[in-house]
């Protein structure tokens, strides 16, 4: 006899003839009786919305914060990162596959160990975690969690952070934004809507850019991550143009993360995402006024350093995912006085 899942009633969703509609992830999905989302983790039960990953987590583990990555926020900190099983997206590249795309299709129980969001803040505080990070798969997934955790987060001076791909409703924006104190938002070749349609199976790309203004709006910490495949998303030109929307609407002090591909899930027979090309994207994108913009993945390369915009002073010095020397003070550069886009 197949195992009960547990059931937890759902955020942000109303009912409509035909089923219930979610309003979580920008798919919105309209649910029938007994059916799931795309998701597979959200279930329709009498007409309910109700979700199968709260508190389920696959991943518990203390981070850097440069690994998120976050490279202005809270620097040389450490992150409690917190995930479950399953996605909102179906990349054929994701180098999370075993934790994003793997749901039981007998049962489609969510697999993992089970936490309280009050064991989630205790664990961050004992680690001596400046903050919680959503990570690893798809925060938008376990909204619910996320949600009810960071709010016990804050009342004990823990700050939260999403790594997401972006993919969220403006309500869940505003839901989550009194908690949410910082996000990485992930984009792959450049945003382009033919790429996202065919190796990741999402239709329309424009809510990522709606959820992004929306956090403007809400005053979170916005870093943008770009990640540059070889062969099938590596156009410069398209690489510039993100670069440039993200100069021109949310503004040129917004943090830049180039990254590296590296081969997995479907497509391990491409290779690694040459170093020169992402130094070539690194050039266009900073001719949009880019104030800061870094290659990830290539650990050693000097475009994992801060430098002053103004005056080209070294900030702070990295190491892959190590913090090894901050050259600030306060918020501000020691050699001419330019105030930096950084949370200290």
């Amino acid at each position: 006899m197949p195992k009960k899942v547990k059931m937890y009633e759902a955020m942000l969703w109303t009912k409509e003839r035909g089923g219930v509609r979610c309003e979580l992830c920008a798919r919105r999905c309209l649910i029938q009786k007994d059916k799931r989302g795309f998701c597979n983790v959200r279930i329709n039960k009498d007409n309910k919305l109700y979700t199968i990953a709260y508190g389920k987590l696959c991943a518990v583990n203390v981070d850097p914060v440069e690994k998120k990555p976050l490279f202005h926020f809270y620097p040389g900190s450490k992150a409690l990162s917190i995930a479950t099983l399953g996605c909102n997206f179906k990349c054929q590249f994701c180098d999370n596959w075993q934790l994003s795309q793997i749901v039981d299709q007998e049962t489609k129980e969510l697999k993992g160990d089970e936490y309280t969001p009050e064991e989630i803040v205790k664990l961050a505080e004992d680690n001596d975690c400046q903050a919680i990070s959503y990570t690893y798969t798809e925060p938008t997934i376990f909204f619910e969690f996320a949600y009810k955790t960071a709010k016990l987060a804050h009342r004990a001076g823990i700050k939260n952070t999403f790594v997401t791909n972006g993919y969220m409703t403006k309500e869940a924006v505003k839901k989550i934004a009194k908690y949410l104190d910082a996000a990485t938002v992930d984009f792959k070749a450049s945003g382009d809507s033919e790429f996202y349609k065919k190796f990741m199976s999402v239709p329309k790309v424009e809510p990522i850019y709606n959820a992004l203004l929306q956090m403007k709006k809400q005053r979170i910490h916005i870093e943008i991550t770009n990640l540059i495949i070889p062969q099938l998303g590596d156009n410069i030109d398209k690489c510039r143009a993100l670069a440039q929307w993200i100069s021109s609407e949310l503004g040129p002090e917004i943090p830049f993360h180039i990254l590296q591909f590296f081969p997995e899930h479907q497509m391990q027979q491409l290779p690694l995402t040459p170093v020169s090309t992402l130094e070539k994207c690194l050039d266009e994108a900073k001719k949009t006024g880019l104030r800061y913009v870094y290659i990830g993945n290539v650990f050693g390369h000097p475009a994992e350093n801060t430098y002053c915009y103004n005056c080209g002073e070294l900030l702070i010095v990295r190491e892959g995912f190590e913090t090894k020397k901050i050259n600030l003070v306060k918020d501000r550069c020691p050699n001419c006085g330019a105030r930096i886009n950084i949370v200290i």
